[in-house]
């Protein structure tokens, strides 16, 4: 049996920006575990960039989630290409909660909309972690809870409540993309997380078992995966005041 493992990263550990005269990534080989990273992976990642016709210092990387299907995907371009392509897929080792948003601290949620990376922990109680911007302007304004929660990351293990787990050994990848895309100066990696994939054909059979707020909600954000699925581009983003997602 799994133990299951409340997903907390110790805050004074995290480097959330370029703070070392040598740039970001120079600032992240000072951690030891950013290192093995790169003495491990650091050839295959390269290798997967060039198979893709991308270059290393041009990189931009966008991430999607599935969680019925616990699927994470990276998608990358270089800087000046106007599509991404996926480029990497990986098994979300653990989950937690149920379908839906995340609405309140400890309601075992892992969120659901439009999210960016906000958080890198080179020295995380997972080992290496992505912290995502959770609870996000959206959450909020859908939110009537006094504590939203937050800290939810995608983190190494294979244990977690509200997080996205991968495992140490494919967090030392995914780590590695966003280190390098950060690096570029990408500052907020989106990070799309839907509740499956969101076909006209999943949606419809959901939308018979679930009630019609929730069904309200995924209409919303489908709308992004769609646009999303069709042009392969960032989505331009805003939030009404209702806390629906404008596309």
């Amino acid at each position: 049996m799994k133990k299951i493992i409340i997903c907390t990263i110790t805050i004074f550990n995290i480097i959330s920006s370029v703070t070392f005269a040598g740039g970001f990534l120079d600032e992240q080989k000072r951690y030891a575990r950013v290192r093995t990273a790169i003495k491990e992976k650091d050839a295959l990642i390269k290798q997967n960039i060039i198979n893709n016709n991308i270059k290393l210092n041009e990189m931009s990387i966008l991430i999607t989630a599935y969680k019925q299907e616990d699927i994470l995907e990276i998608y990358a371009k270089n800087k000046n290409d106007k599509t991404y392509k996926k480029i990497a897929e990986y098994k979300i080792a653990a989950k937690s909660g149920i379908l839906g948003p995340k609405r309140m601290e400890g309601d075992l949620q892992v969120p659901e909309g439009f999210y960016y990376i906000d958080r890198f922990n080179p020295a995380s109680s997972y080992y290496l972690s992505l912290g995502i911007n959770y609870p996000n302007e959206a959450d909020r304004k859908k939110s009537n809870a006094k504590r939203l929660g937050g800290d939810i990351f995608i983190h190494g293990a294979n244990v977690t409540i509200g997080c996205m787990p991968m495992t140490d050994d494919k967090i030392k990848e995914i780590y590695l993309y966003a280190i390098y895309a950060k690096d570029n100066g990408q500052n907020k990696i989106p990070v799309y997380i839907f509740p499956f994939k969101m076909t006209d054909d999943n949606f419809n059979y959901y939308k018979e078992i679930y009630e019609s707020s929730l069904i309200d909600f995924w209409k919303n954000i489908k709308e992004g995966y769609d646009i999303f699925q069709n042009t392969k581009k960032e989505i331009n983003i805003k939030i009404d005041n209702n806390g629906n997602y404008i596309f």
